[in-house]
């Protein structure tokens, strides 16, 4: 199956400041906004919110 861009790879990057980074997919039909996903971050230790970058 071709890859398509209505579900484009995002990477997810830690509001904790670490640098810690997360690759997902999204559908930009559902989530056109930026995506914000609450993941644990092992340098921080705890669950913190992952912003998608551009």
């Amino acid at each position: 199956m071709a890859r398509s861009t209505v579900r484009p790879v995002v990477r997810l990057k830690s509001t904790a400041g670490t640098g810690v980074t997360y690759v997902t997919r999204k559908n930009r039909l559902n989530d056109p906004d930026r995506l914000v996903l609450r993941k644990y971050d092992p340098v921080a230790g705890e669950h913190v919110p992952f912003r998608e970058e551009r």
